[in-house]
This record gives structure tokens, sequence and C-alpha cells, in this order.
């Protein structure tokens, strides 16, 4: 079988998952009475519901004589660690670009990985149907930023398609025609991109993606460099110093077939498989025969740049709510986490009950603590703290972020001012078309924590940010923070709405009536910089005298929704976000008031 193996490498909602849906579609993959699902690649719950792909996937497709295995990607710069491993296992690569917003920032960031390693890309212009799409100009950027990027002649002289993968089609030109499907891509791949590279010698495959599966134990990814893979072969795994992890055997060999894993007896060199039954292996590992002694080289990943302490819940709710609530099982939790995605770091922290995990922003560590809270797990988590480090020459560096920022005209000041603030630099200023500027800043990661939800504010919603991490640079000074200060209940119980009421001009709530409070837990934001107490479960005082002004109706403020990103943006270093099954909730690190002005006092002692 004549084999292709290819990546889908674009920008958040440039259209990834729709294309392979197309090319699913129409390589006869589905039986005709077959239910055909929408985004089949994205089976993750959390992907379907934000519309993104968070981990990596394989499937494969016949057309006419060759089998094409074809790797779906992430496309936001948190996921950047699943596709740096898959540039491994492919000869080639789809640049999937829209025609309307042109290369973004994750596009440039994989791009710029997929050109070292030689890969010779094809562009495909994406929603050519939009109203404001501008075709020939987005080919006239990606050029720009290949050249940019370094690209090779050969790389530069790449074939570019046009088509919308949601009506299904594909076209060498422009306007089409619109008749032929996705058949112009499917014969652009098995012409452009070359067949596998096979080495001599015996069996040998790096591990490129990892799951853990209820049946067959821990399950990993790779393609096959050299020799075959057997079924109950004997096998050995080493890390990326040729140091031996384990010996064991392959019991069970899986191939991709459309979009499921079949069981086969053997695999070819240049075939992408997965394997069961070695409980060690995990990424970057080489599995290969008993007689190899020199691992296959990884590609080296990007550096975390943010950091949280995960620690338990020891809140007066705790244990109501979840069923894994001990800090063992946080522990193991998390460090079967970190096996499989090379792009978090987690270690034990200095006071030994808390774990410290270090990842690519915000949004990657939301979607893990996500994905524990669906799991039954109750814990608390800090403010997201910024990886700092040392030079050589001894100066302080932070990493500093390429943020691209899409606003209409009118917005363009309050965003320029607000960035400044936060001690960003402008690099660029250019109209994008339709009344819209495309602002470039170079941005302390720092200062972006939080930035998201004002930014939105700032612009009516009309601001579309994009973030990838630059460089390290030398330390930017001290950012503001947060500007005003919160509203603390000093009482354990149900909220009360009368309470609320008469609290209400001294800010905002994040509770309603009913909900559950305890002492140091934050229940609303102070319209003053400072953090005041207050009693949320005071009712009325009832007296037997009725008149017209006794019986006011309580008409409450609708409360401020806190979502489990908005919760972590909007925390300060003194505060935690309790995270259960159920709630979400905001407090003090020191539930004592009285502990946190002893705290408070030891501090300004100290000169912190």
């Amino acid at each position: 079988m004549n084999l292709r193996n290819v990546a889908i490498i674009a920008h958040v909602d440039h259209g990834k998952t729709t294309l392979v849906d197309r090319l699913l579609q129409q390589s006869g993959t589905y039986r005709e009475n077959q239910r055909q699902v929408e985004r089949a690649m994205d089976s993750n719950d959390l992907e379907r519901e934000r519309g993104i792909t968070i981990l990596a996937k394989a499937t494969s497709v016949l057309w006419n004589d060759f089998r094409l295995n074809i790797v779906d990607t992430p496309g936001h710069a948190d996921f950047g660690g699943e596709v740096e491993r898959i540039l491994n296992m492919v000869d080639g690569a789809l640049v999937l670009v829209d025609a309307a917003e042109g290369p973004l920032p994750q596009t440039k960031f994989v791009v710029s990985k997929a050109l070292k390693m030689g890969l010779k890309p094809i562009v495909v212009i994406n929603k050519v149907d939009r109203p404001d799409a501008r075709a020939v100009e987005v080919v006239n950027e990606v050029f720009d930023l290949f050249a940019a990027l370094d690209a090779t002649d050969d790389q530069l002289d790449f074939p570019i398609l046009y088509g919308s993968a949601k009506e299904g089609w594909m076209a060498e030109k422009l306007e089409g025609p619109k008749d032929q499907g996705m058949k112009p891509l499917f014969d652009l791949i098995v012409r452009h991109v070359k067949p596998p590279t096979v080495e001599e010698g015996p069996f040998r495959l790096l591990g490129t993606i990892l799951e853990a599966n209820p049946y067959l134990g821990r399950i990993v990814t790779g393609r096959i460099s050299s020799g075959t893979a057997r079924s109950n072969q004997n096998v050995k795994v080493l890390d990326h110093d040729g140091k031996l992890i384990e010996t064991g055997r392959i019991t069970k060999l899986l191939a991709f077939r459309g979009l499921e894993r079949v069981p086969v007896d053997e695999a070819e060199a240049g075939d992408i498989v997965a394997i069961a039954g070695l409980p060690n292996a995990t990424v970057a590992h080489t599995i290969c025969d008993p007689v190899v002694e020199v691992p296959i080289q990884a590609q080296p990943i990007d550096p975390p740049t943010l950091a949280m302490t995960f620690r338990v819940n020891d809140s007066p709710l705790a244990g109501t709510e979840g069923s894994k609530v001990t800090g063992r099982m946080i522990r193991d939790r998390l460090l079967r986490e970190a096996e499989g995605n090379v792009a978090l770091r987690v270690r034990e922290s200095d006071d030994k009950d808390s774990m410290e995990v270090a990842g690519r922003g915000e949004l990657q560590l939301g979607i893990l603590i996500e994905t524990m809270r669906r799991e039954g797990f109750e814990l608390s988590v800090s403010r997201p703290k910024v990886l700092l480090r040392r030079a050589d020459n001894g100066d302080l560096q932070e990493p500093i972020e390429e943020v691209v920022i899409d606003v209409d005209d009118i917005h363009s000041g309050i965003v320029v001012q607000k960035m400044a603030e936060r001690k960003a630099e402008m690099i660029e200023l250019r109209p994008s078309g339709g009344g819209r500027v495309r602002l470039v800043f170079y941005a302390p990661t720092r200062g972006l924590i939080g930035y998201q939800g004002e930014l939105l504010t700032d612009t009516r919603g009309t601001a579309i940010m994009n973030r990838l991490y630059h460089a390290y640079a030398p330390f930017k000074g001290e950012i503001q923070g947060r500007r005003n200060g919160v509203l603390i209940s000093n009482e354990q119980g149900d909220a009360v709405a009368y309470a609320m009421w008469k609290l209400e001009d001294r800010g905002p709530m994040m509770i309603e009536p009913g909900w559950k409070v305890y002492r140091g837990m934050i229940v609303g934001e102070h319209t003053r910089d400072n953090d005041l107490e207050i009693n949320v479960l005071k009712g009325k005082q009832l007296t037997n005298i009725r008149t017209t002004s006794k019986d006011e109706a309580v008409r409450l403020t609708p409360p401020i929704r806190m979502s489990l990103e908005k919760a972590l943006a909007y925390i300060e270093d003194d505060e935690l976000v309790e995270v259960t099954p159920k709630s979400i909730r905001l407090r003090k690190k020191l539930l004592d008031a009285n502990d946190r002005k002893k705290d408070e006092r030891t501090r300004e002692a100290e000169g912190v």
C-alpha cells in the first residue's frame, strides 16, 4: 500500500476539523447507512462544548491506491506542545488559512517548526465563501510569512488550493469548479507529499501521542521509522539519552482505518500505529527491537511560562460535593496528566502540601482543572504566576508574548492605552479591512493575565485577541493588578436576599440568595480599593406593624457570573479559587480575619 502521512496545521477556528469531516465523507470512509457526526475528530466533551481541538488525533482514509494518514492538530497556542510532537510523524503539512483573517500567531508558530524540519507545505485558503474574504491578499501574506521564517526556495514554491470545507469543495482557482468536491486536495496530497522516509535496520518507533484505555492500559501512538512491528513481539523502551526504561511485548498492535482503530498482526515502516502493552512507555520514548541501542531524537519542546499551585480544598464546605478530595488523589492525577502532556511540568511545592503545575497558558491549565472537576475532584488553585528566570549575567528575565488584536477602528485607542499600562510594546498597526485594524504587541505574560475579559468589555465584544510565546526578555517592572477590593463574608450559613439587597451599594455580588457561604469566602466586588467584611446572613427584623414602606419588594441586581477562566484571572495572590464538581467559589487563602491582618503586618515588616 502506498502511504502518505500529513498533518493539518491552522490557527484556532480556521476549519481544520470540518476539513477532516469532508475528507472522511468523500473518501468513502462511512457506509451509506452510517450516522455521520459533525466534527468527528473532536471526540472529547470539552472540545465539543468549546468548539476547539485540544488533543491531537490521527485518522486514515483510502484514496485510489493510497492510504492517507491524516493528523488533526490543535489550533490554540496553549496546546502547542501537542503540535510540536506531531510533526515527527508526518512528511507533509496542509497549512489551512482563513480567507478573511489571514495567517495568525498559531499558524506562524507551527509553520516555523514545520519548515525547520524540512516539510514541504500545501497552502489551503479556506472559507472563500465568507463575505469579507480577501483570498489573493491572504496568499501574499502567507508567502511573506514563509519568507520571514527562512523557508527554502523549494518550500516557497508551494501549491495553493482555494475552497470551503463547510461547503465541501476545493479547487486550484478561486472561482472553482466546485463540482469536484475534495478530489483536487486528495490528488495534490498524493502528488506533493513525499512517501514516508524508511530507515534501514530493526523495528524502531518514537512515541508521539499517549492515552489511557480502560481495557488495554497505556496506548502509545507513533510512526514506525524502520523495520516491522508485529503483535506479541518482544521490545524494549529507551528514553532520549538511551537509558533502558523497560522491556516487554506488544500485546496489541492497532492501525488507523477511518475513525476506527483496528487490530493488525503486523505493520510496515512508515505507517502510523498505536501500541499497547508497555506500562511505562511515554511520549518521546523510543520503542524498539531488543538489539537497538540508539534512540530516535525527539523534537525539543518550548518551555512552560505559567505556573499554578493545586492544593487540597480545606474550606468549611470541603467534601460536600466531590468524591476525590485527598491530596494523594490530586497528586496521582496530576502526575498521570504530566506523563502524557509534554507541555506540562508537575512538581511538589516547597511546603509539601500542594503541587505546582506549569504550562503554556491560562487556557491549558483551565482545561486541566475543568477535566478534573468533571472527574469528581475537589481542589483549590492559586492565581497563575509567571515563571521568571535568571540570565547568564544575573539579570531577571520574564516571558514575553506576541499579541495580535483585531479590533474596530473606534476602539483601537483604549486597547493601545490598556496595553501600554500593561508594559506592552506596539510593533505594528495596520488596517485589516471592513473598518477594523490589526494591532501587534510584544507584551509580558504577567500583564496579560486577566486581560481577555477587560478587552471584550472595552471593545463591546468585538475584539479578537491571539497570543503566542515569543521569548524571554529583561523584567519590565511592576504592573498594576486588580483595582477593586472584594466583599468577604464574616459568617457561615445560607445567604439571605434581604441582607444582600441592603449591601448592594457596597458593590456587585457574586452569589445568589440561598447559596451556602462561609467565613473568608469572597461574595462580591467592593466599589473601593480595600477589602470589606460583610454579613450576608442578616434577615429582616420582623415587627407586628405593617406599612407600605415596611413591605418593600426585594429586587436584586443579577450577580457577576464567574466562569473558571474568569475566576482564575480575577483573584489576587492572597486568594484561591475553590473548584468542585458543582461549584466555583472564590475565597481568601487565610479564612480568619485576624490571621489575614497578622500576615499583612508580617509582610509589611519584611518589606514584601
